[in-house]
């Protein structure tokens, strides 16, 4: 198979887990639509164009691709599931190992998202 349909294959997957994960709670949107820009920017012009000008599913991808930045609203929305899953875990009654993991890898990740400037002139 040609590289260029394989590029476009994971454009695609990568497309449909951002879509899903605008709707579910659990699922991260943006680093698929990151995902998905890059290969289709690799395999579809037509289709890398229309990711990042869709009015919903381009904003993100282009406040990365410009400033590197994450809106606030993003930003709330991921604390707030890390901490709702750090939460429910415990609830779940996970060994203390598997809360310190998670916990570790949450905060590392949280940090991340916090220190990211917002988007400019925020659209929140």
């Amino acid at each position: 198979m040609p590289a260029r349909a394989l590029w476009m294959i994971l454009g695609f997957t990568s497309t449909a887990c951002g879509i899903a994960g605008a709707v579910l709670p659990l699922v991260p949107s943006t680093p698929f639509l990151l995902l998905a820009a890059f290969a289709f920017a690799r395999s579809s012009p037509r289709l890398h164009d229309w990711l990042v000008t869709h009015p919903r599913l381009g904003p993100p991808i282009n406040d990365w691709a410009q400033h590197r930045a994450i809106s606030r609203r993003a930003k709330i929305t991921a604390i707030v599931v890390m901490v709702a899953t750090l939460m429910l875990s415990a609830a779940l009654g996970l060994s203390t190992t598997v809360l310190l993991v998670q916990a570790i890898a949450m905060s590392g990740a949280a940090a991340f998202i916090l220190t990211r400037p917002d988007r400019p002139h925020a659209r929140d």
